[in-house]
């Protein structure tokens, strides 16, 4: 299993424009071959010093693939690419951590 960290940070006040488009996007990412688990998370209000905040303007995709195989197929799918196109403009810059098991 793959487990990927995708953290997403946009321009200022377009996150929720961001999930809006990731949002309508979600159904075509779960229906991939491989996909186990692909969810959107925000900063918890009132964690405390348990945390290390992201910020308004960011958010992070939490998921998890079955195989390398199925994370290429997936960054290769085309409603990836639609997604891209429909969100690069409202987006600062991205990390993505592919990481497996420990």
């Amino acid at each position: 299993m793959i487990h990927v960290l995708a953290i997403i940070t946009t321009k200022p006040g377009q996150r929720e424009a961001v999930l809006d488009a990731y949002r309508a996007n979600l159904p075509a990412v779960l229906a991939e071959e491989g996909c186990i688990e692909y969810g959107a998370a925000v900063d918890a209000e009132g964690a405390g010093p348990l945390q290390a905040p992201l910020g308004p303007d960011s958010f992070v995709v939490v998921e998890k693939w079955a195989s390398l195989d199925a994370l290429r197929a997936h960054a290769a799918a085309p409603h990836m690419a639609a997604y891209a196109a429909k969100t690069k403009d409202l987006i600062a810059g991205r990390v993505i951590h592919v990481l497996l098991p420990a």
